[in-house]
């Protein structure tokens, strides 16, 4: 009878002596209480506590935590907006007992916190000013809930504003604004591209004409050269200047001729042939120069005699 009582007070002992054992993970924090009252604190590794006295109350992480918290408000210009703001925190080590016995609810009093600042903040600020200041909100953040909750046993290490979110026709706005400002400046760009495409080509036309021009002077200048090259030939045999100028031009007159007809796709041209045709073609630019240099010089005189009555 006495061994059959054993045996259960022995298995009851073991297990009694086997809770008295406990393991605290890395990175962790263990409360111990006793008879409901705090005790101790036990960081990472193998621990003993007394069994049926002491018990532990809670276990809190170390570890760096995140909490999203999602907040809609009104910007300065009337445009409601939501934002997302992330909050890094984590147990201050030192603290353990501060953030245990004093916070029920942290998430809570962050997101409180949270909503408090970022409420306070954007509403001083245009829509274009949130997207470009989300730090100084961040900042905000950060510095409001550091100071409020060290005391707790928190240690906040970084906010970030982390999504900006118009209302969606305010969205549909910006982005029309937007597409309207980069067809305008998409218009100016090719206006500019035509200028200076028309610019270019006038510059490329007059250039080609200039060349065109000179190298016809150069031509004519040649064909001069030519010219008084052949009447001294002329005049070293005899031939006067006069006889020499008429048969340079029948020359150049048949060796027209010859041109044009060594040409399939000319158009119909109607000229004289005979030898007294290019006879009669000197004469007459001979008759023009002439009637233009006494022109020249009657208007010469005319405009130097008024000259002289003005004096």
């Amino acid at each position: 009878m006495g061994n059959f009582l054993l045996i259960p007070l022995i298995f009851f002992g073991v297990i009694i002596l086997i809770s008295a054992f406990f393991v605290v993970k890395q990175q962790t924090a263990v409360i111990i209480e006793r008879f409901g009252k705090y005790h101790s604190i036990r960081q990472s590794g193998l621990h003993l506590k007394v069994p049926l006295v002491d018990k532990i109350a809670g276990r809190l992480s170390l570890k760096i935590q995140q909490l999203d918290v999602i907040i809609e408000t009104k910007t300065l210009d009337d445009v409601f907006v939501r934002l997302k703001v992330s909050v890094q925190y984590r147990v201050i080590s030192q603290k353990v007992y501060d953030a245990f016995y004093k916070l029920d609810y942290p998430h809570e009093q962050i997101t409180s916190y949270v909503f408090d600042v970022v409420r306070a903040e954007v509403p001083k600020m245009k829509l274009d000013d949130v997207f470009v200041r989300k730090d100084d909100i961040a900042i905000a953040v950060k510095t409001e809930l550091n100071d409020a909750m060290s005391d707790y046993g928190f240690d906040i290490i970084k906010t970030l504003v982390t999504d900006i979110d118009p209302d969606a026709q305010v969205k549909a706005a910006m982005n029309r604004i937007n597409a309207a400002d980069r067809e305008k400046t998409a218009a100016q760009f090719e206006g500019d591209a035509a200028r200076i495409l028309i610019v270019e080509k006038a510059k490329a036309e007059a250039e080609s004409k200039r060349l065109q021009g000179q190298g016809i002077a150069d031509q004519r200048r040649e064909i001069a050269r030519g010219l008084e090259e052949s009447v001294e030939v002329l005049n070293k045999v005899g031939i006067n200047s006069q006889e020499a100028s008429a048969l340079i031009v029948v020359t150049q007159h048949y060796d027209t001729l010859q041109s044009i007809g060594q040409e399939t796709n000319s158009n119909l041209i109607l000229l004289p042939n005979s030898p007294q045709a290019g006879s009669q073609m000197l004469n007459d630019m001979v008759a023009s120069f002439t009637a233009s240099n006494q022109i020249g010089e009657a208007m010469k005189n005319a405009k130097k005699k008024k000259e002289e009555d003005e004096e």
